[in-house]
């Protein structure tokens, strides 16, 4: 669907934050849901049916409950993870346990961390040389920007963060915040557009992007640009970032007020944003391979395990199942639909396994829901 986007007001956005109305994300306003391949906007032909596979993944224990706002997790070489916490600020290392939840330490907090609305502590990644240099990345927005932070993890004490890329524009909405190493060593942040819908296209602006760095905050050898890290753009607020068992990257998008959608991410490729969402055939961007309504998903967390793609939900209530079929995809499956409320991340266990995390505290789940947790998933695998 073709849909122009203009410059938001940021008073109107705050108010709406403020005010407890449904986020900017997860639109009141959104169409039925399609959770299949987005006919073409110019025909009334349907989409093609495609028969689901999967769909036997279950709920098999807690992991942690007691939590508020978890967002980023990523796992240490020991098995243990590390969690953060968007409001709080806290760093947790989460260390399982047999027969019961696992152990909750906290080992420290991202001081710099501004929580707003939807910004804050978010997301987290582990060196992929952790045995050696025992580092730690996160990304939080600062009282001046988006930050992607390093940190060296001695035990359960963490040191202090040292800023590697600043000037991420920064919003009460739509910072981005994945972090995720791709199987090149170098590491992967989304950003969001900040309810500027124009910075996406902007060449010169790091906000609406998918950027890829160095371990020292350095755009990587290879990228579209070699003196700048953006290696994807025309984003609106990518939440979700995963890499299948062959290195492709896919990404789950925020729509505005229609199509939610699953990217599969390419070097140097337009996603379109602000002049489409969801699919537009136009030439010059990239369509994704599948859109959802708004109220079916509001898509967060992504992860690949089992041969499928695994999509948190928050405003859907629910965890997808994306059958992955080479580069191309089959018809997804709603799993867990209302039964833990919002699903802000999914992450894939050392085990084969997932961690689902939920987001009922953020400020839209529901009242009676006094807490996050963390539900371990087995994928039927």
């Amino acid at each position: 669907m073709r849909r122009r986007g203009g410059i938001w007001s940021a008073a109107v956005l705050l108010a709406a934050g403020l005010a407890g109305c449904a986020e900017t994300d997860e639109s009141p306003d959104a169409g039925a849901g399609t959770g299949t391949s987005q006919p073409d906007p110019t025909s009334s032909e349907p989409a093609p049916s495609d028969p689901a596979a999967g769909g036997d993944a279950r709920v098999t224990g807690t992991v942690a409950s007691g939590l508020a706002v978890p967002w980023g997790i990523a796992f240490l070489p020991d098995g243990s993870a590390i969690v953060t916490e968007r409001d709080s600020r806290r760093v947790l290392r989460l260390t399982p346990q047999d027969g019961g939840e696992a152990e909750v330490t906290e080992i420290g907090e991202i001081a710099e961390a501004a929580p707003e609305v939807e910004a804050g502590l978010l997301g987290v990644a582990v060196s992929p040389d952790f045995a050696g240099d025992s580092t730690v990345f996160f990304y939080a927005t600062t009282v001046e920007d988006n930050t992607v932070f390093r940190a060296t993890l001695d035990g359960d004490d963490l040191g202090e963060p040292t800023p590697i890329l600043t000037g991420i524009p920064k919003g009460v909405i739509h910072d981005g915040g994945r972090l995720a190493f791709g199987p090149d060593g170098f590491l992967y942040v989304s950003t969001g557009e900040t309810g500027d819908p124009s910075l996406a296209q902007d060449r010169e602006s790091l906000a609406g992007k998918i950027l890829r760095i160095t371990a020292d905050g350095d755009p990587a050898p290879g990228n579209p640009d070699e003196g700048s890290p953006v290696w994807s753009l025309g984003h609106r607020n990518v939440q979700g970032l995963a890499f299948d068992e062959t290195g492709q990257l896919w990404a789950s998008e925020f729509g505005n007020q229609t199509f939610d959608e699953l990217n599969r991410v390419t070097k140097g490729a337009n996603y379109g944003w602000p002049d489409v969402e969801g699919r537009g055939g136009e030439p010059e961007y990239v369509d994704p391979l599948l859109t959802w309504s708004t109220a079916d998903a509001s898509p967060s967390g992504l992860a690949f395990a089992d041969g499928s793609l695994w999509m948190a939900a928050l405003r859907g209530e629910r965890l997808w199942q994306i059958p992955l079929d080479g580069e191309s995809t089959r018809k997804p499956v709603a799993l867990l639909t209302g039964d833990y409320g919002r699903i802000r991340t999914v992450v894939t266990t050392p085990e084969g396994d997932l961690w689902v995390a939920t987001s009922n505290r953020d400020g839209r789940g529901t009242p009676a829901e006094q807490d996050d947790r963390i539900l371990l998933v087995s994928t039927g695998g």
